[in-house]
């Protein structure tokens, strides 16, 4: 039912606005959204912000908590969790906060919070990787045309990630496999029974390559065997 569908937002601190909040809240939202420091907020925490005695840890140090807030132009209290990071080597601690109207212990808000960063780096990969900021048209319907063909060449470029990228090339960006693998130069060198590939010394390795292909070989269903007529 769609009535029943959750809806949620997270954003960083840029859009942190009171209307944005009541908008929300209104309309049925769950949100979590970055908020800055201040003296009122780092009040509610020095209690975290404290050194533990002894040595301090090699590895990263967290902690969480959440209380109730109200700012000025806050038209009533609203959650706030807050994160505390102590990292090796680092004098003070790092400090975050999130307002949201989730019910979810600290921890978790937290994660879902995060999830915006993953968002970003795939919106920053389609920009820089597949270029779709490339809207040069003068009509909006033209624009509207090539941003859908670049996100469809988006989508390709992800199956060939996660699908037919040997384990050696599994962890390159979209705008390595574009470089050295699907815009390599290459010249053509045709013989009777055969065709040669000449490609440049910066390409990929021949094995490479032929397990890229093999791969894309793999996602094909069996040939159908012939049915005596």
């Amino acid at each position: 039912c769609p009535s029943l569908q959750r809806r949620r937002f997270r954003t960083d601190a840029a859009f942190a606005i009171p209307t944005l909040f009541e908008l929300l809240e209104d309309e049925g939202w769950d949100y979590a959204i970055r908020i800055k420091g201040n003296p009122k907020l780092h009040a509610q925490i020095d209690w975290l912000t404290r050194r533990r005695p002894g040595r301090p840890p090699n590895h990263i140090v967290r902690y969480y908590t959440s209380f109730q807030y109200r700012a000025k132009n806050w038209s009533k209290a609203r959650r706030v969790v807050a994160k505390v990071e102590f990292h090796p080597g680092e004098l003070f601690p790092r400090v975050g906060f999130i307002v949201t109207n989730r019910s979810l212990a600290n921890e978790r808000v937290l994660a879902f919070y995060n999830q915006r960063g993953t968002a970003e780096q795939h919106i920053k990969e389609g920009k820089y990787a597949i270029k779709w900021t490339r809207l040069s048209c003068m009509k909006f319907n033209a624009n509207e045309v090539r941003l859908q063909l670049h996100a469809l060449a988006y989508n390709l470029a992800n199956f060939l990630r996660t699908l037919a990228t040997p384990e050696v090339i599994e962890t390159w960006s979209l705008t390595s496999l574009r470089e050295r693998l699907i815009k390599t130069g290459a010249r053509l060198v045709r013989h009777g029974r055969y065709a040669i590939f000449q490609m440049a010394a910066a390409a990929l390795p021949r094995k490479v390559f032929a397990g890229v292909l093999d791969l894309i070989n793999g996602l094909r269903d069996p040939p159908v065997s012939a049915v005596p007529a």
